[in-house]
């Protein structure tokens, strides 16, 4: 099962994402958050920290800020994944790599397709970025449309794609089991 996660900043779509893990995870499988963030200053380390202090013990944390399909490959058959967060993920590949559009959207696909033939239940979160004023420099422009085209991607392939808006999910495909 894949889910795709969406809301704005500080809507709660981490918290319902971790939430559906838990709620996913069978008695035998692990839990496994994969992390696109890397403690690169003080305000990430402390934002890490507190993250981690939230979430609770039980969990198995890989830090993969860009290789997604290569994290996934260290992961147990049967387990539950929370992909935290696509948006960190799509500023790596924008700032980080020399990846292009079609060869990030590739490397999802790719990822998502090992956790299906893996039996790897998948929660992968985004931030909803396109709600505003549209960007007026050309940078902020091709991030956008490098995470608008892999939210198309993982909407379409998604067994089940929720909202989080103020806390509250909004289901707008699939359905929860």
């Amino acid at each position: 099962m894949i889910a795709f996660v969406s809301g704005g900043a500080r809507s709660g779509k981490s918290a319902y994402g971790e939430a559906l893990v838990r709620r996913w995870q069978q008695r035998d499988g692990a839990r496994y958050y994969l992390a696109t963030a890397s403690a690169d200053d003080g305000e990430m380390a402390a934002r890490i920290a507190r993250h981690r202090v939230e979430r609770g013990s039980g969990w198995v944390t890989l830090e993969a800020p860009l290789a997604l399909d290569t994290a996934l490959a260290e992961v147990d058959a049967g387990s539950v994944v929370l992909l935290d967060c696509l948006t960190l993920w799509a500023s790596r590949v924008l700032f980080g790599s020399s990846l292009d559009q079609a060869e990030a959207t590739a490397l999802l696909a790719r990822t998502l397709a090992k956790a299906r033939a893996r039996d790897i239940d998948l929660v992968v979160v985004s931030n909803d970025l396109n709600e505003g004023m549209p960007p007026e420099d050309e940078l902020s422009w091709r991030y956008l449309a490098l995470l608008q085209a892999a939210h198309r991607q993982l909407a379409a392939e998604a067994d089940v794609v929720i909202q989080v808006i103020a806390g509250l999910p909004q289901v707008w495909k699939g359905s929860l089991p």
